[in-house]
């Protein structure tokens, strides 16, 4: 007999049933695709408006001790040990053969680093992790938080009414706070572009907190959909498509991760020399003529060869054209090349161009 698999749940999910969700399965949860309005409505009212979104499914973790800053970064492309408290970083944990275990976002917090993985990950970084740190440095996985985010040219201002602290951050600042007397992490970060913030807190308070959020004027619940649509408009890697253990940072075109001089990570032989020497690969946006959005996994042409793969795409709500990230011969990489996509065996012309394909609008000083 087969064994039968049932997907979890995140805090908010009956939440989401009461919002008339329409619910999926992704990294094994069961999570809203959609709300009623749909993904493009959901998706300009984020760029206009405020969007509130359940990333609860997100995996996090505290590595802690006095050594935990310099233990990271011999796993990373570096820059950890630089954090201020309270300071965040974007990076990637790398292999030996220089390829992409995961993205993470990395926090200096008084105790060490809080950390923040992504859900179809989760489980082999905190092994990964565990297996690496030295024996100085305490591991904890943080399975009783939610993590909820607030995105959007309005949040700032719904987020002075909770917390006049998280409202005075910068993009990739965190502090303490709290919200309605439940004690949060609460950092100016986001995954569309958009200025905004993401909440961790714990799971008992998180539909409470939602509903606060949710009964602000101008906050809309925001599903996968629009998550994705968001995040391809501004540019950014999805693990799994962008990023995984075939493809290195310099392939996806995270040069800005590294740390000068750093070579101390694994990998850094392969990765510092395609640096130097450039990839034979590189992530680059194209820009779709027509109106059929080009998928993952479509080939690119140019005449009858096939000189690379697009990794995302979909219909861009904020541009009403389809648009797309693909990773692309190297030769063919510069702006304003014109290629062939096939979809269901007919050509489709593609341009390169330069990512965001929506300027990020994130509040840096």
């Amino acid at each position: 007999m087969a064994m039968v698999t049932s997907s979890k749940q995140t805090p908010l999910y009956d939440l989401h049933r009461q919002l008339a969700a329409k619910m999926t399965t992704f990294a094994g949860y069961q999570m809203p695709v959609q709300y009623k309005n749909g993904i493009i409505h959901e998706h300009l009212h984020c760029r206009s408006q405020a969007g509130f979104f359940d990333i609860s499914h997100m995996g996090q973790c505290r590595v802690i001790g006095e050594g935990a800053a310099e233990a990271l970064e011999k796993l990373t492309p570096g820059g950890i040990v630089d954090l201020k408290l309270g300071a965040q970083k974007y990076t990637v944990l790398t292999h030996a053969e220089g390829g992409v275990i995961d993205d993470i976002i990395v926090t200096r917090i008084a105790s060490g680093l809080a950390i923040i993985v992504n859900a179809g990950c989760k489980d082999k970084d905190f092994a990964y992790l565990r297996s690496r740190l030295p024996a100085d440095c305490g591991f904890e996985e943080l399975s009783e938080l939610a993590l909820l985010a607030l995105q959007g040219p309005s949040a700032a201002s719904v987020m002075t009414k909770f917390s006049a602290e998280a409202a005075g951050l910068t993009f990739m600042q965190a502090c303490a706070a709290e919200i309605a007397g439940v004690a949060c992490t609460i950092s100016r970060s986001g995954y569309t572009g958009e200025d905004g913030f993401e909440i961790s807190l714990p799971q008992a308070a998180a539909e409470r907190i939602a509903g606060l959020l949710l009964a602000e004027a101008g906050v809309e619940p925001i599903g996968l959909g629009a998550r994705d649509t968001l995040r391809l408009e501004a540019g950014l890697c999805l693990y799994g498509h962008e990023l995984n253990e075939t493809i290195t940072p310099i392939e996806a075109r995270l040069q800005w991760l590294f740390k000068k001089g750093h070579s101390d990570f694994p990998g850094a032989e392969k990765i510092l020399a395609q640096w130097q020497n450039g990839p034979e690969r590189v992530r680059v946006g194209l820009l779709v003529e027509g109106r059929i959005p080009v998928r993952d996994g479509c080939r690119i042409y140019h005449q009858d060869q096939a000189v690379g793969t697009v990794t995302s795409g979909s219909f861009s709500p904020s541009l009403n054209r389809p648009v797309a990230m693909a990773l692309l011969d190297g030769r063919f990489a510069a702006n304003g090349t014109v290629l062939t996509a096939l979809v269901r065996n007919s050509p489709i012309l593609v341009t390169v161009t330069s990512l965001p394909f929506v300027p990020h609008r994130y509040l840096r000083t």
